[in-house]
């Protein structure tokens, strides 16, 4: 039997279930490999059916793995695993509160041991309210850390993808001014180690080629602007070649992203947050997908947040929906050649 993605709700007061109901509703899962299951709750999707204009049908049970029902809405048949009974009352848009932010986190857990566990071939994350899963009791700052924690990874990259850019991250989410501190040349290293080795299990890339970036305009200058490049990602890259990853840089951040667009590389290490997303969000604003690199499941996210003004209009767009459900499918597809070729190299 093939084993299924699973597609968390997210925040039942953001856009997440409207835009599951509109990917859904309108085609955009007819081509993927594998079956999917949504982790979520019946009453919240029927809201978002009914916000978007659907009307629906309930049906206790269903055939597909790990799903408990189904609903049908029109010609399409959406299995859903019911991990919570939220009251509607409570649940208004964009006011999530303690119940939210603790049906945000059974999914994402419930999802991710399901992978784990063999049972599912990956996941697929809308977005959450990190504040909300934090009042509820969950001392994680968001998706990452708590996927990480769970699969026992104490190293994991964050990674936006699109057709035409891929960034990796060394540091995610801090000050600009804590970045220089954070750096050093084993974070680095690790970064693209496990940026090549995710790019060839999950993405079927052979020999990835990895362009690193400056921190520094104009890479350091020689050093008359910063010195990071020689202290830090210069060493980081010999290093990293030394192993036999084809690494190149540190580059100047202000040209790169035009040849790496143009399909020079295949991914770009970058320093900081906004070195990375404001180029990909340029080119991949709609479409953008957000990745997990590093952990033993696939996993993929929307690359946008709840939408709280949208939420409840029918009018979210669920493009980066789908093409993390695209993504997390290849992937699952590649992962699974890869570790086949692997066992069939053993015998």
């Amino acid at each position: 039997m093939t084993k299924p993605l699973i597609i968390t709700m997210g925040d039942p007061t953001g856009v997440g279930p409207e835009i599951i109901i509109q990917a859904l509703c309108a085609g955009a899962f007819a081509e993927t490999h594998r079956p999917l299951v949504i982790a979520g709750d019946l009453a919240v999707l029927q809201r978002a059916a009914a916000v978007c204009g659907f009307a629906t049908r309930l049906q206790s049970g269903s055939k597909l793995l790990l799903a408990s029902d189904e609903m049908f809405i029109g010609d399409y048949i959406l299995p859903v695993r019911m991990l919570s009974q939220l009251d509607l009352d409570q649940q208004k848009y964009g006011q999530p509160e303690i119940s939210s932010g603790r049906a945000m986190a059974d999914y994402i857990s419930w999802a991710c041991d399901a992978c784990i566990n063999g049972d599912a071939a990956g996941m697929v994350t809308a977005p959450i309210n990190k504040q909300a899963m934090r009042v509820a009791g969950t001392d994680f700052p968001g998706h990452t850390e708590l996927l990480a924690e769970r699969c026992q990874v104490d190293e994991v990259v964050m990674m936006l993808a699109g057709k035409r850019l891929r960034v990796c991250l060394v540091t995610t989410h801090c000050a600009l001014r804590e970045v220089p501190e954070q750096l050093t040349a084993e974070r680095i290293l690790a970064t693209m180690r496990i940026v090549s080795t995710s790019l060839q299990q999950q993405f079927g890339l052979e020999h990835p080629r990895l362009a690193v970036l400056a921190l520094n305009p104009h890479a350091g200058e020689g050093g008359m602007f910063g010195d990071e490049e020689k202290r830090h990602i210069a060493p980081a890259i010999e290093a990293a070649r030394s192993e036999g990853l084809d690494a190149s840089g540190p580059h100047s951040a202000d040209t790169l992203f035009w040849f790496a667009s143009h399909g020079q590389y295949d991914a770009v290490i970058c320093m900081y947050h906004d070195q990375g997303l404001i180029p990909l969000k340029l080119l991949h604003f709609d479409d953008g997908v957000n990745v997990t690199l590093g952990l033993p499941i696939v996993r993929t996210s929307v690359d946008h947040g709840t939408a709280y003004d949208l939420a409840g209009t029918g009018r979210a767009s669920s493009a980066s929906l789908v093409a993390a459900v695209r993504m997390a499918d290849e992937m699952a597809e590649k992962q699974g050649r890869e570790k086949q070729g692997r066992g069939n190299q053993r015998l």
